[in-house]
């Protein structure tokens, strides 16, 4: 292990490789996992004897990192793992702001926060130490869900549809993990390219994926159609509140294109969508006017906040919802 201590760096978490002191920083446990995991076996690719410790920064006992971090008389490597330094307590503070300004040689020490104010003299000072930073924010926006899921595909060595990456997304998007495991399942029980057919069959059950197959009905028209998808959703268990969410978002989706002239690659970048919804939203927008979005959108305004406690009658509210958006690009 030859790591560079004045290497001053942000790294992906599929790429984080070990060096002295690394700073996984953000909320999402998943990455936070996986960047751990990465460390770990990339250190045994060269060190296959590395062993691993963990500390809990939260109820860390005083002197535990500066023992650990001392030259072992038998020589050997060392990952040390510390999780919860958002609520690391008073003695982890401080011998880590003793340990981290001169690393020992043979440790690679990883530690992860979750973010807030707790700590934040350490933060600064790996900062200042050029401590490896690996970013582990919460992936919000479908193009960001979308690029993990092509990125995981590509790492195994397979090949998903565009409409299959979308399906993905729609299905089981809205927790990074389940998203994950999604995409090794289909990768592993299935050969050739996967396709939105094969992810209709293993996920198209979930809400999230019924929602969205509503929304685009609705969008493109089709109220009967939708209507009868979203009364089969609700009388199977469906919550109005993530199908008036879907419905919100596809919406947007429109807004955000109507109008709007330039490639669908310039206009992903800046309004924050894959190429691949941009041209979909063009596709829906051309049956809309101003005012049928106007209208559209304060209905569904008026929608989300019904299901979540305004009014008695949550279904309603979402068929209402429905209604309007089929029948809005006659306007």
């Amino acid at each position: 292990m030859s790591p560079n201590p004045a290497a001053s760096v942000t790294v992906s978490w599929r790429e984080v490789t070990p060096a002295p002191v690394i700073l996984l920083l953000g909320p999402e446990e998943y990455l936070a996992g996986r960047s751990f995991e990465a460390v770990r076996h990339r250190m045994r690719e060269t060190e296959p004897d590395a062993e691993t410790v963990r500390l809990d920064a939260a109820h860390y006992e005083p002197g535990s990192l500066i023992m650990l971090g001392s030259p072992s008389l038998f020589g050997g490597t060392q990952i040390i793992e510390a999780r919860g330094l958002a609520q690391m307590n008073d003695a982890f503070l401080q011998d880590a702001l003793q340990y981290i300004p001169q690393p020992a040689p043979d440790v690679v020490l990883v530690m992860h926060h979750a973010g807030g104010t707790r700590g934040k003299k350490l933060l600064d000072a790996l900062k200042a130490q050029k401590a490896v930073l690996v970013e582990c924010q919460p992936l919000k926006k479908d193009s960001d869900k979308a690029d993990f899921v092509t990125a995981e595909f590509r790492t195994a060595r397979r090949r998903i549809e565009p409409d299959a990456v979308r399906a993905l997304v729609a299905a089981v998007g809205s927790s990074l993990s389940e998203l994950a495991a999604a995409c090794h399942q289909l990768a592993s029980d299935s050969e050739g390219a996967v396709s939105a057919e094969l992810v209709e069959k293993y996920y198209g059950g979930r809400v999230e994926a019924t929602g969205f197959k509503v929304a685009d009905a609705a969008l493109a028209g089709r109220g009967g159609q939708a209507l009868t998808m979203l009364r089969h959703a609700l009388s199977t268990g469906a919550d109005p509140v993530p199908l008036v969410a879907a419905l919100a978002m596809k919406l947007r989706g429109v807004a955000k294109v109507y109008g709007v002239r330039g490639n669908s690659a310039q206009l992903a970048k800046e309004l924050g969508m894959a190429p691949w919804q941009v041209d979909q939203a063009r596709r829906e927008a051309q049956r809309w006017t101003p005012d049928g979005l106007n209208h559209c959108i304060q209905v569904l305004a008026e929608a989300d906040a019904q299901v979540k406690g305004e009014a008695r009658d949550p279904v309603y509210a979402v068929e209402r919802a429905v209604t309007a958006i089929a029948l809005g690009g006659s306007r």
